[in-house]
């Protein structure tokens, strides 16, 4: 079978190597689509901060069950899947208290240790989650992603019903969100970007205010659109300076900012101010298994039009060009798709 290494930063090379040998507890799946996110492009850039090369990527996929061990219950030969790409230890403290998303020994699949840009992977059963027939394998790629929304959400320990939320960055994290919170029964939301590209395509999802902050202020629009007592909940889903500035001075008093963002560089905050207003910044990362089967409903149910941040694909032996691809036309893609097999 063909695997794809990137060797070092903007060089990857195809082995042919031996399809993978699976133990009683593991399943055996035939990739059938790949994507790209925003961490992966960091990794060929050279700039994710806790990748070492070479490195074999891949963590966001789906794919078709052709083999299982002796010991596996929970899928069986035919299934399309998706996989909880976290490796955890299983005994630090957020472990032993069920929050293994944030292990402190922490690896994902694709970064720490080897992902899924082969055609054939294995993986333990525990990580395997079926996806219905009828979804498609671009949807099932589509699941880690949106669970990421799922999970930041989960984080506001809010019932969403009814709720106005701000959703700053219109990218595949920030659209997730705006539609997860939507879908979750938000009675208004907006979502902010400079991109007009990403503010039509979050408008096409069925958000209810876009708005461009290049040409609009964010207060000014805020107490337009959501009166003097602003939104319920802020989710900062860029990683600047400028934008979480931007949530923590356009908050509510009392509320929620939850950081989705991954922020390159540390940033400066005012503590005072977040002091005096009593706000509240709440961190999120990645997702637990609840989040996945959140994701995964949402997709099912067609409450989540999560294919339409489909704007690309290349073969698989095309990785290489759409990295390039994304670096040349980066202001009009959203998620790029490999795809292996039908």
């Amino acid at each position: 079978m063909l695997q794809a290494k990137m060797l070092r930063p903007g060089q990857i090379v195809f082995d042919n190597v031996a399809v993978p040998n699976i133990e009683d507890s593991e399943v055996l799946i035939k990739v059938m689509r790949i994507g790209i996110c925003g961490s992966d492009i960091h990794v060929y850039h050279g700039k994710h901060p806790y990748t070492s090369y070479p490195v074999i990527q891949g963590h966001e996929f789906s794919g078709k069950v052709v083999k299982t061990g002796k010991k596996v219950k929970k899928v069986k030969e035919g299934d399309k899947v998706v996989v909880q790409p976290q490796v955890v230890c299983g005994e630090c403290y957020p472990c032993k208290h069920g929050r293994y998303n944030i292990c402190d020994n922490l690896k994902v699949m694709g970064f720490q240790t080897e992902g899924c840009a082969k055609e054939y992977f294995k993986v333990e059963e525990e990580k395997v989650l079926k996806i219905p027939e009828n979804m498609s394998y671009d949807e099932g790629a589509l699941v880690e992603p949106l669970a990421v929304a799922c999970h930041a959400l989960r984080r506001s320990e809010m019932e969403l019903k009814d709720k106005k939320i701000i959703v700053l960055g219109a990218g595949t994290i920030g659209n997730l969100v705006a539609q997860a919170s939507k879908a979750k029964g938000a009675a208004k939301v907006m979502i902010t970007d400079i991109s007009k590209f990403r503010l039509n395509l979050a408008k096409e999802c069925g958000i209810d205010i876009v708005l461009d902050v290049s040409k609009y202020d964010l207060s000014e629009e805020t107490v337009k659109e959501f009166g003097a007592d602003r939104a319920d909940l802020i989710l900062e889903c860029i990683g600047f300076q400028a934008t979480i500035n931007n949530a923590i001075n356009n908050a509510r008093k009392g509320s929620n900012i939850i950081v989705v963002g991954v922020y390159p560089e540390e940033v400066g905050v005012n503590m005072g101010f977040i002091q005096d207003r009593e706000l509240r910044l709440i961190g999120t990362l990645m997702y637990r298994e609840e989040d996945y089967l959140d994701a995964i409903n949402l997709i099912a149910n067609k409450k989540v039009k999560a294919d339409k941040l489909i704007t690309d694909y290349f073969e698989f032996k095309d990785y290489d060009l759409a990295y390039k691809h994304i670096e040349e036309r980066k202001n009009k893609v959203m998620k790029v798709m490999i795809k292996l097999a039908e």
